[in-house]
């Protein structure tokens, strides 16, 4: 399995971005017509490879692709990603990371006893296990990839003085500053960096607590 900084390293000078556990990258596009043949090239390109590994998200203004297989990001979807970019780039289309569109939502649930309380959330989101490894640690995810993923956080006693459930907003390792900059700037207090630059805890003006994470520090 391959280590984390082995694949930002080989991701990143391809405009691919590394969040939670998948490789990422993004086409801009004047319209859906044009977004639908980015798609196709990308498809094309993949070929047989693309079931278990590939998937795209057609947006009015761009395409945001995703590559994972179910053993995490592997040397295959290193050498897809290249293939995707040479690609695009052939048909003048620039593929780079561009910020909320290649980050990744999880929310995070406190809990005592976690299998007494991971099957509801099962049952009542309809989620399902990550396939293979995963940042989530026992996650789980949507199977339609579109909601926010579940984590559950082992606590080892209640903690009521604050809230039991909080997001965690995973993004390129390279845009954690800036947004926490933003965040601190629009009334965000910086509660914790001591596990920076795996997570950053900040919380709202009343408290409510967020993480900024990165796939940084957790090798």
């Amino acid at each position: 399995m391959m280590r984390r900084q082995e694949i930002s390293d080989a991701v990143s000078p391809l405009g691919w971005r590394l969040v939670l556990g998948a490789v990422y990258t993004e086409v801009l596009t004047p319209d859906l017509a044009a977004g639908a043949a980015v798609a196709a090239a990308v498809a094309e390109t993949a070929g047989p490879q693309a079931p278990g590994h590939l998937n795209l998200d057609i947006r009015a203004d761009r395409v945001v692709i995703r590559l994972r297989s179910a053993d995490g990001v592997t040397a295959q979807d290193i050498a897809l990603a290249r293939r995707i970019s040479d690609a695009l780039a052939e048909r003048g289309a620039v593929t780079a990371p561009g910020g909320v569109s290649v980050q990744a939502i999880e929310v995070a649930i406190d809990a005592i006893d976690i299998p007494a309380v991971r099957p509801f959330w099962q049952a009542v989101t309809g989620y399902v296990d990550e396939a293979g490894p995963s940042d989530l640690s026992g996650g789980l995810v949507d199977p339609a990839g579109r909601g926010p993923a579940l984590w559950f956080q082992q606590m080892d006693v209640p903690r009521p003085q604050r809230n039991r459930i909080h997001l965690d907003v995973d993004v390129p390792h390279d845009e954690a500053a800036a947004r926490i900059e933003t965040a601190l700037a629009a009334g965000g207090t910086l509660l914790s960096d001591k596990e920076a630059p795996a997570f950053w805890v900040l919380a709202d003006a009343e408290g409510n607590e967020v993480c900024v994470c990165t796939w940084q520090g957790r090798d």
